[in-house]
């Protein structure tokens, strides 16, 4: 039993290595020189440590717009995604209505789409709609989710319909029932689905690259193609630029973590 308890925990040790790795080598090869990143074989750890390829990444880039754009395009995304993500999972888990498991098994069937095949559709609205080079252009197309629902769904089913119940005697609406009680008790579902969706729309670089024109309404992943020129790649300036890209999303993820364990388990138990 002990040594099945040792090799389980050293290839979870071996498995957590590899995933971090390259998080490491990101942030090391952001401190080193030119010189060192094109050594062969490469060096471990930087020489002389320097953020001078954070402060050319900067000067080279509008950053700080590009963080700003990324704020508000994330923070409107995952506050209208959580609004109609509740409203929906509460309909398909509490509300009755004539083809409800149904069409909740259409919309999952949604899911098997991918994303890929629906740029052209979402370019063509947001080009009719005139949305073009505009910050609603990153926003609209990712206010719902039937994946998010479906967590949410589920979480909501494992609430007893007893609360349900004597709420409504209490006189109660569904308004009021939604906000007061299922809302702050599926609070560890809504935290994953809000991260999980953070994280998405702030790595969003296709979608960004096809609707923005203008470096006012573009983020910062697209920062990132600013040093992929024709005449090559500085990767020491690259991996400095993705390391402010990645490093609040893994700040936000390793303060968060247990809620997304916590979430989907639970959301994808039941229904």
């Amino acid at each position: 039993m002990k040594a099945k308890t040792t090799i389980r925990y050293l290839l979870l040790s071996i498995g957590a290595l590899t995933m971090l790795f390259p998080f490491f080598w990101m942030i090391v090869s952001s401190l080193k020189t030119a010189a060192e990143v094109n050594t062969t074989p490469p060096t471990f750890l930087a020489a002389n440590p320097t953020f001078d390829n954070y402060i050319y990444a900067f000067s080279k880039a509008p950053f700080a717009r590009y963080f700003l754009n990324s704020v508000i395009v994330t923070v409107a995304c995952v506050s209208l995604t959580l609004f109609t993500t509740i409203l929906a999972a509460f309909a398909f888990s509490r509300l009755k209505f004539r083809g409800r498991d149904l069409l909740f098994s259409l919309l999952l069937s949604l899911m098997m789409i991918p994303y890929e095949m629906l740029i052209i559709t979402n370019y063509q609205t947001i080009l009719h709609l005139k949305l073009i080079d505009n910050l609603l252009a990153l926003i609209l197309p990712f206010t719902t989710s039937v994946f998010y629902t479906y967590i949410l769904r589920n979480f909501f089913l494992s609430i007893p319909d007893s609360l349900y119940y004597s709420a409504r005697v209490d006189g109660a609406s569904n308004w009021k029932y939604l906000w007061r009680i299922m809302v702050p008790i599926a609070r560890p579902a809504l935290v994953t689905i809000a991260l999980l969706n953070a994280i998405v729309c702030w790595n969003s670089f296709l979608w960004t690259v096809l609707v923005t024109n203008s470096p006012e309404t573009r983020t910062l992943p697209f920062g990132l193609y600013t040093f992929m020129t024709s005449s090559g790649v500085r990767y020491e300036r690259l991996m400095a630029a993705a390391t402010v890209v990645v490093v609040p999303m893994v700040i936000l993820f390793l303060l968060f973590r247990k809620y997304i364990v916590t979430g989907v388990a639970r959301g994808g138990t039941k229904g």
